[in-house]
């Protein structure tokens, strides 16, 4: 699969000012500032229900802000759908799987091609250009994604019938079929082994350089984080307590006390 390789830079493809999320009393994100930039590895840690998820959500659409502002690559998303916000190159896998389950690995994948094809009902139901053509072009894409995850030779078997890794290593797949400029990652690393978590490090970051991707990851597995990530926020409470390189984040007596004071 061939991508256009843009070069990279420090410029900001992601901004967040002052991003509020309230359910009824409960402020789930409260206040967070940040940016992320172009082509980096963005850690986002902190306990459970520090609201990580919930940004996350926001980001991606899934919910409104209650208040505050969300811009991508200038132009603000802070309202707009999930579908739109996936149009516009931001992928997202979830904490907890979410793939068809009765559908096949290929389908699973090429599902996520919709946003990429301009045929309609009716040119896929007559088989009138352009429907065989984004159809044939969509199924091969699928296909070189499931090899780059290792499941090519699974292409045809239900997803509900791979082991865990594999269902988190599909769903990578279906986001990337989206192709993103911005890939999301929620515990990437959950339920894996120190092996297997090396390799989804080093997976992790060849995904970044062959596609020139930004991601963002949430993850609770510390080593991974301060060895993967170029800069990491961390949440306590729905607030930001801290920002910055590893060395910076691991050394700060606020993230030492709410989360890496056990570690």
């Amino acid at each position: 699969m061939t991508y256009e390789i843009l070069e990279s830079n420090n410029s900001i493809i992601l901004d967040a000012n002052s991003l509020t999320r309230r359910f009824g009393g409960l402020v789930a994100v409260n206040n967070v500032s940040f940016t992320v930039n172009k082509h980096e590895i963005f850690g986002l840690i902190g306990p459970n229900g520090a609201g990580k998820t919930t940004l996350f959500n926001l980001i991606t659409g899934l919910i409104p802000p209650s208040s505050g502002q969300l811009r991508y690559k200038d132009k603000e998303i802070s309202q707009l759908r999930p579908h739109q916000i996936a149009g516009l190159g931001i992928a997202r896998t979830f904490q907890n799987i979410r793939l068809f389950g009765e559908l096949s690995a290929l389908e699973n994948v090429i599902i996520a091609r919709h946003l990429h094809t301009h045929s309609n009902m009716l040119t896929g139901v007559l088989g009138v250009p352009p429907a065989p053509q984004e159809e044939s072009k969509s199924k091969q894409k699928a296909l070189e994604l499931l090899e780059l995850v290792g499941l090519d030779k699974r292409a045809e078997e239900k997803a509900k019938n791979f082991a865990y890794g594999d269902q988190r290593r599909l769903e990578i797949a279906r986001a990337l079929a989206l192709e993103p400029q911005i890939l999301l990652l929620d515990e990437p690393a959950a339920g894996m082994n120190p092996s297997e978590k090396q390799l989804l490090s080093e997976f992790i970051r060849s995904l970044r350089d062959r596609f020139n991707l930004t991601i963002i990851l949430i993850e609770h597995h510390v080593p991974l984080v301060m060895g993967l990530c170029d800069r990491i926020a961390v949440l306590d409470f729905g607030q930001l307590i801290a920002l910055g390189e590893p060395t910076v984040v691991r050394n700060n007596p606020a993230v030492i006390e709410a989360y890496l004071g056990n570690d």
